[in-house]
């Protein structure tokens, strides 16, 4: 063939329309899986790539997704959660391979992030991740579901909330962690962490705590919980507010492992050792996790799966297919910070 093949050249010799072509080539569903692997071999034998540029404009999309990150207190200039961080290589792949761009913009909490993406042709679907105070976040939510924005969002799945959002087994993370304090023998276990609607993933991960100590008869003594955002920082403040108090405890179970890094830090200020002192168990297994002294027991989350399972529900989403909200399982990884 002495020009460059196209769609048409690949439905005469499939046997099919046009149209059947690049609904197959786009992964649409209503093309059945033996008519859509012999339009792809073919394709492979001619060749073929997607104009892209011509695609978007027949179908009025971008063949882009946006990635918005959400500013979050942390030591370097980056202001981005780590955890977030790791989970970008995986979000970009699976895009990638599904044949979409991504736009990666970083966004202040206080700007105006929910314009609508569809109606300016940036993108056709939005992945957040971050969200400061979720009390003030659901309402933009809202008004994101009101204009008809695809989107999803990495968090906590609740009843009634809008959008559709992944997330990890908090709660039973939480219960793992917590569980594991107690096998240790420990038995005045603190949580650090916000527990309540404004964050409620670190809620979630409370309640995980509170069901393991009541399932080996113990209390959840409001005297060794403080709130803590996610930062170094916020955890060795409230690491010494624990200590300023006086009330003994000896274990401490962080909501993220910024805070446990922080709060490992106070307890060092302090001369107490860890785990011989003070057990700390973290959450979300970062990079960091593993290089601090000793390293850091944690909740490990799966960025892999969580980067796939985010594209992969948005794709659906913007294709009108059915979504609903899930939750992907979390391992308890112990080091040596927890005894």
């Amino acid at each position: 063939m002495g020009r460059r093949p196209t769609s048409f050249d690949i439905a005469q010799l499939a046997g099919v329309s046009q149209p059947t072509v690049s609904r197959a080539l786009s992964g649409n569903p209503s093309v059945n899986e033996q008519t859509r692997r012999r339009i792809q071999a073919i394709a492979a034998q001619l060749n073929y790539s997607v104009d892209k540029n011509a695609s978007s404009l027949r179908r009025q999309q971008a063949n882009t997704l946006a990635l918005l990150f959400f500013e979050d207190p942390t030591p370097d200039d980056s202001m981005i959660n780590p955890f977030f961080l790791a989970m970008l290589g995986s979000i970009t792949r699976t895009a990638s391979r599904a044949g979409f761009d991504l736009l990666i913009s970083f966004q202040q909490l206080s700007s105006d992030w929910h314009v609508d993406y569809q109606d300016s042709h940036k993108a056709d679907g939005i992945i957040l991740l971050g969200y400061g105070d979720y009390e003030d976040y659901r309402a933009r939510l809202t008004h994101l579901v009101e204009q008809g924005t695809h989107f999803v969002r990495w968090g906590s799945p609740m009843a009634n909330e809008p959008g559709i959002t992944l997330g990890s087994e908090n709660r039973s993370g939480g219960y793992a962690a917590t569980r594991h304090l107690v096998d240790r023998g420990r038995r005045r276990i603190g949580f650090i962490g916000t527990a309540s609607s404004h964050a409620p993933e670190f809620e979630d991960r409370w309640r995980g705590y509170c069901d393991a100590l009541a399932e080996a008869g113990l209390d959840a003594d409001p005297a060794l919980q403080r709130n803590a955002v996610t930062s170094e920082e916020s955890g060795r403040e409230a690491m010494l507010s624990l200590l300023a108090a006086g009330t003994p405890f000896d274990a401490v179970f962080a909501a993220s492992d910024l805070i446990a890094i922080g709060a490992m830090r106070a307890l060092a200020e302090h001369g107490l050792s860890i785990p011989g002192d003070v057990a700390v168990i973290g959450f979300d297994d970062i990079p960091a996790a593993s290089f601090t002294s000793p390293p850091l027991t944690t909740v490990s989350q799966d960025v892999k799966a969580a980067g796939e399972a985010l594209v992969d529900t948005l794709l659906r989403k913007i294709r009108g297919q059915k979504v609903e909200p899930y939750m992907l399982p979390t391992q308890l990884v112990v080091r040596g910070s927890s005894g």
